[in-house]
């Protein structure tokens, strides 16, 4: 028995009829039952609506929980998103310690850096929470997904598909180790209920470390474009999260988040992980063809902007 937060995200819709294909017995977490349900219907899959800032209190999880997946994050609000991804992780916890629950699955972000930007710090400190509220916590640490839909995807698409010539800031030489969605699923999927993951984090991530300049490059090879980046030192971050807004589809909020974690390197700590779960990690260029390819046949799971309200 497994209870997904976050069900209507991007990561989650990509998760449930991979568990649903493996039997298990489904409890969707989201705050609009009917907008859910529309996609999502099968005989295993129950759905508990519920906004863990609001009435968390009128809610009871089913007593027979045997993992639960914390997938709920926060970016699109530039000032207190940190404070609201706290109270959210406090309102879960407050929920899942009445049930039988015998694991807990976090996807969080990789924070091996000294000093982390708002977003990564706020992951952390989630972290912290399920862990003092729950022993058997599993957490995957992650850096850039890609995959059809995802956001930063999405911005890449925008960035290389407009702009032939383009004049970036200096973040952009920052290091990245990026993970196909494939591989993020087979990983969260992969850890349910094994004991040698239990109270434990991994970085997860692909075969390369790439700057963000890298990548872009190499998305344009996979879509046979030219492009020249320039980097100049004088971008400060407020003028570098316009540039981001102004040329790509996500909201202003997300940029000055983005940007900020943009500047430091999230490159993963060295783990067996995958060999232990038998993941072969699929390069950048892969993951980027692939996506193309499900863009092509219609095939594109969820995108970034699914949970939004």
């Amino acid at each position: 028995n497994i209870l997904i937060t976050g069900a209507n995200g991007y990561i989650g819709q990509r998760l449930i009829p991979v568990l649903e294909e493996e039997g298990h017995q489904l409890y969707c977490c989201v705050r609009n039952r009917i907008r859910f349900e529309t996609e999502h219907q099968h005989e295993r899959l129950q759905i508990i609506e519920i906004d863990f800032l609001e009435n968390s209190d009128a809610v009871i999880f089913p007593q027979e929980i045997d993992v639960a997946f914390y997938l709920v994050h926060s970016m699109n609000n530039a000032d207190n998103f940190a404070a609201q991804e706290a109270a959210v992780a406090k309102s879960f916890m407050a929920l899942i310690q009445k049930t039988n629950c015998r694991q807990i699955i976090y996807l969080s972000g990789i924070v091996n850096e000294k000093y982390l930007s708002k977003h990564l710090a706020s992951r952390l400190g989630v972290e912290k929470i399920l862990r003092a509220g729950y022993k058997n916590v599993t957490v995957l640490r992650a850096g850039i997904i890609v995959g059809s839909g995802s956001a930063s995807f999405e911005i890449m698409r925008d960035i290389v598909e407009k702009l032939p010539v383009m004049i970036t800031p200096k973040w952009l030489n920052t290091l990245c180790q990026p993970i196909a969605i494939r591989n993020v699923i087979q990983f969260l999927s992969g850890v349910i209920l094994k004991e040698n993951t239990f109270n434990k984090d991994f970085d997860i991530g692909g075969p390369e470390v790439l700057s963000y300049k890298n990548m872009l490059l190499k998305f344009a090879e996979v879509r046979k474009l030219k492009r020249w980046i320039f980097t100049i030192p004088v971008m400060t971050p407020k003028l570098s999260s316009y540039w981001l807004y102004f040329i790509t589809s996500t909201s202003y909020p997300l940029a000055v988040n983005l940007v900020n974690s943009m500047k430091i390197n999230v490159v993963c700590r060295e783990n067996d992980l995958a060999r232990q779960l038998g993941i072969e990690l699929m390069p950048y260029k892969s993951a980027v063809q692939l996506a193309f390819e499900k863009i092509e046949q219609h095939m594109v799971l969820s995108s970034w902007k699914d949970a939004f309200s």
